[in-house]
Parts: C-alpha cells; structure tokens; sequence
C-alpha cells in the first residue's frame, strides 16, 4: 500500500519492514526491549504529515502520537 504522499511511499516501505521483522524476530519471541524503527516511524510520520499539509488540511494542534504532547 503507498502513503498519503508518494514521496513518502518509500520510507513507508521501509519502516514497516522494519517494524515486520523487529515483530516477528523479537517481539513475539517475547523480546520487547526497544525498538529499532523508531527514528524511521519518525521520519515517516514527518513526510506524512508534510504531505497532509500540502494538500491543505490544517493539522496544527492535532495530537498524532501522545508522546508529542506539549506540557
């Protein structure tokens, strides 16, 4: 499936699979420390909401993720 934005397609395709193997290889063998796709989540989560903005949708002030909430 491709993202929002197809400049984002590629780093979609890379972050899950990433998160696919880091699933299937850590986490269901019960290996939760960490996780290595991170800072691609975070890449892709930028590009996406980029590409949002671009198309004219006002995401100021949304919360996508709670650990981007501002104290």
């Amino acid at each position: 499936m491709n993202s929002v934005g197809e400049a984002c397609t590629d780093l979609k395709r890379e972050y899950d699979q990433c998160f696919n193997r880091w699933f299937a290889e850590k986490f269901l063998k019960g290996d939760s420390s960490g996780d290595p796709c991170t800072d691609l989540f975070k890449r892709y989560q930028q590009c996406v909401q980029k590409a949002i903005k671009r198309r004219g949708f006002p995401i100021e002030g949304l919360e996508f993720w709670p650990w981007q909430r501002k104290a």
